[in-house]
């Protein structure tokens, strides 16, 4: 019987095991999204004051202002794991609020656009489309079981390489029609990145609780679980961007 007990203990501590992190993960993934639901909802309060303002937003559509906000985005996000991770818990939810207000100011113009065209309809469907696809794709990235680490080179390869596309497609292409085909092809290419990062980043985002269970301990799961909605929020809203663009572009706005 001591022998029958001894070999048993194990898979039943292990199982116990796995259900308090399954719990816990449960748990974290909750408070991460949570976190990002909110991150939207102060985009939109952002781009409603804005709207609110239309001297300011004008000067941040036609100005230097777009630039420096563009920047800032890409700094922020290439900056991240630092600020997050390497400074106190005040700098890492600082660095994500500004990222969610940078992305308020650098979205507002567009938004007001459609709205001013009587197109509200068209900025409630791209957010719907956007909030489908991200739950679609975070599901699978949480659900799956394929290891998708090998991924993150072309991933980071194909984001640099879209940034710079856009880029050229802005300075250098006058035609209005070639802009906005190469626009919608750029906004289609996207869209389905995007989907494959968000599924990526949840499936990472796992792993970071998985590490912090074992070696990081309640700071880092905090830290973890903001740096995860920064992740999971700069892939919505780029949905949401490109997705509305696709949209405006169908209704030859």
């Amino acid at each position: 019987m001591a022998e029958v007990y001894n070999r048993t203990a194990p898979s039943i501590g292990s199982a116990r095991s796995a259900g308090a992190i399954d719990e816990g993960l449960r748990s974290f993934m909750i408070g991460t999204y949570n976190y990002m639901a909110l991150g939207v909802a102060a985009t939109a309060a952002v781009v409603m004051l804005l709207m609110a303002n239309p001297e300011l937003m004008a000067t941040i559509a036609i100005g230097p202002m777009k630039w420096v906000l563009f920047a800032a985005v890409l700094g922020l996000g290439f900056f991240a794991n630092k600020l997050f991770y390497g400074g106190s818990s005040v700098v890492a939810h600082g660095a994500f609020w500004l990222y969610c207000a940078l992305w308020g100011a650098m979205i507002a113009p567009m938004v007001f656009a459609f709205m001013s065209k009587g197109m509200i309809g068209t900025v409630g469907q791209a957010f719907f489309i956007a909030a489908a696809t991200f739950a679609a794709t975070s599901l699978i990235g949480y659900t799956t079981k394929r290891d998708m680490t090998g991924w993150s080179g072309f991933l980071s390869m194909a984001s640099i390489g879209l940034i710079v596309v856009m880029l050229a497609s802005f300075f250098f292409i006058n035609d209005p029609g070639t802009s906005k085909m190469v626009s919608g092809i750029i906004s289609a290419v996207v869209v389905l990145l995007f989907s494959v990062v968000t599924a990526f980043e949840t499936q990472a985002i796992k792993s970071m609780y998985i590490e912090g269970v074992q070696q990081g301990g309640e700071e880092y799961l905090n830290r973890s679980s903001i740096f995860g909605a920064f992740m999971l929020y700069g892939s919505f809203v780029t949905l949401f961007v490109h997705i509305l663009n696709l949209l405006g572009i169908m209704n030859n706005e």
